[in-house]
């Protein structure tokens, strides 16, 4: 989303302008302010589709057009790149001997991209020699609007496999499928390499047997107001419960909420309704509810068309989560393989604005955490990186309180334009409340 600079010029008469006039042009001259501070953008205006939030730390690498080229990933760190129309663009890692490896790449198409009902996201990661380890992709779904997905690639070590065992370079293979003539356009990337070690003690070799597959009856309750994530490092945390915000056509909301090892998730995500302007409208898949584990593999998603009338998305039921569960063909299955925190992924069609306005519309999120916390599996060292796989007190904490509150947007606003306001904006930002106490003065006494 590009910046735009508010600009603010002085005209003679200033102090008879009524004081709701004077606080326009103060909030005006404040965004100024904002947008002209080093690192600060402008906040979203209410309801606008917000752009993809990158991790903050996120390394830029080239995207290559063959494996002699590609630039290396190291497991904890994640990275950005592109994604070109056609062809396949690699990246490298080098793996030791004993650990399970997991690259999840998200894909972010322009928010004005063109897309079909068949475009798809693969990602493959494969041996020195071509040989694959694993392969998916995922589509953009019917509704074909443009928003974030998100695919991995896997190496899992295992006695029962001759191929991708071994220390040694492997590749992680990106590439978009489904369109005879692709668009020209570019997608950004971001890259997630991670690593599990193995077990202390011989693992299962089986997924484990029946389970609780009865869908619950969603959590009841008035929702608490928590503001999704602009991505999967700014995911807002949430626990079991009832939570709510607005969210406009071409949006994506990420949440992410601890799942510890034992423990079952279940998911909600309803639409409220809205009046079209001709007094009709429908929209093919335009809710969509993401579920991806904590290493960023996809585990479900579920879409709803959308006519105006309250719509709900629900999430099919899950196993609790157990390390045996990647033994089972199903995906939704074989995802919940960790402990740790699961996200979850909202978005709105962008064609909703079509039929029914570009205003948000109210968006409540039903979640359950079924079950007790459970002793892990034993694992012969820890993660990269560290605690990845397991819930710790505080996002237990964070999940059950109002620490995202949807009128926090604005103060925090508020506090990075008084932080960043040191140094040149300082006296900017001084003299602008000089000159308020003075307008207001003199409004008093008029």
């Amino acid at each position: 989303m590009g910046r735009r600079t508010a600009r603010w010029r002085a005209a003679a008469g200033r102090g008879n302008r009524p004081p709701r006039a004077r606080g326009a042009l103060v909030g005006a001259l404040a965004l100024a302010v904002l947008a002209g501070l080093p690192g600060q953008a402008l906040p979203a205006a209410p309801g606008a589709p917000r752009a993809y939030g990158f991790a903050p730390d996120a390394l830029t690498v080239p995207a290559a057009t063959n494996p002699a080229e590609a630039a290396l990933l190291v497991p904890g760190k994640t990275y950005r790149s592109t994604l070109q129309s056609s062809g396949k663009t690699y990246f490298r890692l080098e793996l030791g001997a004993t650990e399970n490896s997991y690259v999840s790449a998200t894909a972010v198409p322009r928010p004005e991209a063109v897309l079909s009902a068949v475009d798809r996201l693969k990602v493959s990661l494969q041996d020195a020699d071509g040989g694959s380890c694993s392969l998916d992709s995922a589509s953009f779904g019917a509704a074909r609007s443009p928003h974030p997905i998100a695919v991995s690639g896997m190496r899992e070590v295992s006695s029962r496999s001759s191929r991708c065992q071994g220390a040694g370079t492997y590749y992680v293979v990106v590439e978009r499928t489904g369109t005879a003539e692709p668009a020209p356009d570019v997608w950004d990337l971001e890259l997630a390499p991670v690593t599990e070690p193995g077990l202390t003690s011989a693992e299962a070799t089986e997924a484990p047997g029946d389970w609780d597959s009865a869908s619950p009856a969603p959590v009841e309750g008035q929702g608490e107001r928590r503001t999704g994530g602009e991505g999967f490092a700014s995911a807002a945390a949430i626990g079991e419960g009832v939570w709510s915000t607005g969210i406009a056509p071409g949006q994506t909301l990420f949440y992410k909420v601890p799942v510890d090892w034992g423990q079952q998730l279940h998911a909600t995500a309803e639409l409220g309704g809205a009046e079209a302007e001709d007094g009709s409208g429908f929209s093919v898949g335009a809710l969509g509810l993401a579920l991806y584990n904590p290493a960023r593999g996809p585990v479900e998603e579920k879409s709803v068309s959308y006519d105006g009338e309250q719509k709900s998305a629900v999430l099919d039921p899950l196993p609790p989560v157990d390390h045996a569960n990647r033994h089972a063909v199903a995906e939704k299955a074989s995802g919940m393989r960790f402990a740790g925190s699961y996200y979850l992924a909202v978005h709105l069609s962008s064609r909703v604005a079509d039929d029914f306005g570009t205003g948000p519309l109210p968006l409540t999120l039903r979640v359950r955490v079924d079950g007790d916390a459970s002793e892990g599996p034993g694992y012969d060292g820890d993660p990269v990186p560290r605690g990845l796989f397991e819930v710790a007190a505080g996002d237990r904490a964070s999940g059950s309180t109002s620490g995202g509150d949807e009128d926090a947007g604005n103060d925090a606003a508020m506090t990075a334009l008084a932080v960043g306001g040191i140094g040149g904006g300082t006296v900017l930002l001084g003299g602008l409340a000089v000159w308020t106490v003075a307008a207001r003065r003199r409004g008093a006494s008029a």
